[in-house]
């Protein structure tokens, strides 16, 4: 019989993930009792060493890949989401506010700063943050560049000052991703995350009150009206996007174009570090990004989290984390293969590592029998079709539908039976067997959907030796533009009809 499948945590924590894995049958790796290699995955809050990414062994995974830092620390973001602004135009990178990386861009802030006091007079605020702290600590507010002071490196952001609020309280959205790979880049949305609120009323004549202007809930959670029944907000600071999803349908929106707009977000932010991170096969990462809608349903970048919280501070926490995190567990593909770590590591007794970090291949070395038994079964496998952990077709809204549909299109044609027989069975608690009805949707894992490659031609340019970021582009402008057309057109009928 196979062993179990084996986790190793940094700290102990997160205590989450400890629980969704002991629950699957998971066993929690033990220094004392089991071999240095012997664990399936490693899941640490902070960045691995180059060494561990050089020394993977072909069972094991982290929850990192190398040199993701370009989107998840916010001066790295900033420049790299300027750099492609001069690459390939503002108009496709406007999702992110006027950014300025003080001191070095003192300069230039000021000049900005007294620009638009003169064209646009005294109501442009800003929002300073410190680069090295999260949980909204060390954020402030200001209009008057009087009153700026820092003592620190800080990044000064235009503050979106119009944002949607929802019975005058203002909210932003916490989107989980997950990056499978980024060579191809295969990047997954999971479809319930949170949305967080501040717990006082938005009120611009107030700068400095934190409750009223950030969503973090670290904050939150100690003001005085955390607990009180706000106005269709409710107690606490947490809605699930489920509710979230209500709320806008109750106001007639286009949520298809919503998340649209979002998920090009999410992939142009990407698209920024995609060509640099290092190949490899055996890491995945979950991202958490902080999405801010305004009064035009435009949706903003505000930052990208890198080990997103898995505390759980409200019910909101416990119905989205726990499924994220098997939803999580199902898309990294463990098969009957990686629980038999054991007897491959001591009946070969050699040691391949599955990534060169300072490569973008994997070094050529002589495969074991083990090794190229778990290729053969790798390469009978439809690239980023995930084997699915639900036993029948999910079952989503008209909404979602619609959005998963538009991915769906025109991907190449699926052999079901190959891709299960080549998987063997599910590592789970619950014995089950794989469904092969060809009308299942395989971009769906739980309630994660793949968002990229979403056609053949992303397909094909996230494939090739290096990414085609333009054509990934394009296609990105033309499904938009696709959407954008058809809601103009809905708006014009409902004009009609009036």
């Amino acid at each position: 019989m196979a062993a179990s499948l084996v986790f190793r945590l940094q700290d102990r924590g997160p205590e989450l993930l400890r629980e969704v894995l002991l629950e699957r049958g998971w066993e929690e790796y033990d220094e004392e009792e089991r071999e240095e290699e012997d664990w399936n995955l490693y899941w640490r809050s902070t960045a691995f060493r180059s060494s561990e990414y050089h020394n993977l062994l072909p069972w094991q995974r982290l929850n990192h890949h190398p040199k993701t830092v370009g989107i998840t620390r916010k001066d790295c973001l900033a420049r790299n989401l300027r750099r492609m602004r001069a690459t390939v135009g503002s108009s496709l990178y406007d999702f992110s506010p006027t950014t300025f990386i003080l001191p070095n861009d003192y300069t230039r802030f000021l000049a900005e700063y007294n620009k638009l006091r003169l064209t646009r007079g005294p109501s442009i605020y800003w929002i300073c943050k410190p680069l090295d702290l999260s949980r909204g600590r060390g954020i402030f507010i200001f209009e008057d560049i009087k009153h700026f002071v820092y003592d620190c490196s800080v990044i000064v952001q235009r503050y979106v000052s119009n944002p949607l609020l929802i019975s005058g309280y203002k909210f932003d959205l916490r989107i989980y991703v997950c990056v499978k790979s980024f060579h191809p880049l295969t990047v997954y949305i999971h479809q319930e995350g949170l949305v967080r609120f501040a717990t006082e009323k938005y009120n611009l004549s107030s700068l400095n009150n934190l409750y009223s202007h950030l969503t973090n809930t670290s904050i939150n959670k100690f003001g005085p009206f955390y607990k009180t029944e706000k106005e269709q907000v409710g107690p606490g600071c947490k809605w699930t996007m489920s509710k979230f999803r209500h709320f806008l349908n109750s106001q007639d929106v286009n949520q298809l174009l919503l998340w649209q707009r979002i998920s090009n977000i999410v992939t142009l932010t990407l698209l920024t570090i995609a060509p640099s991170v290092p190949s490899c096969p055996n890491c995945v990462e979950l991202f958490g990004f902080d999405i801010l809608i305004d009064v035009k349903f435009k949706p903003w970048l505000l930052e990208v989290n890198y080990s997103p919280a898995l505390t759980l501070d409200c019910p909101a926490d416990i119905t989205v984390k726990k499924g994220l995190i098997s939803d999580l567990i199902d898309l990294m593909n463990y098969t009957f293969i990686d629980s038999l770590r054991q007897r491959a590591y001591q009946g070969q007794g050699y040691k391949q590592p599955c990534f060169n970090v300072n490569q973008h291949v994997l070094p050529k070395v002589k495969e074991t029998k083990f090794q190229k038994r778990r290729n053969r079964n790798q390469s009978s496998q439809t690239q980023t079709l995930p084997l699915l952990k639900t036993l029948c077709k999910p079952e989503i809204n008209q909404s979602q539908h619609a959005f998963v549909s538009n991915y769906n299109r025109h991907l190449p044609p699926v052999d079901l039976n190959k891709i299960y027989a080549a998987r063997g069975r599910i590592i789970n608690t619950t014995a089950t067997k794989i469904q092969t009805d060809k009308t299942l949707n395989l971009i769906l894992v739980g309630d994660f959907i793949r968002t990229f490659p979403f056609n053949t031609a992303t397909l094909r340019a996230s494939q090739s030796h290096k990414l085609d970021v333009k054509i990934v582009i394009q296609q990105l402008q033309r499904l938009t533009g696709q959407l954008a057309t058809s809601d103009m057109e809905v708006k014009e009928n409902k004009d009609r009809m009036k």
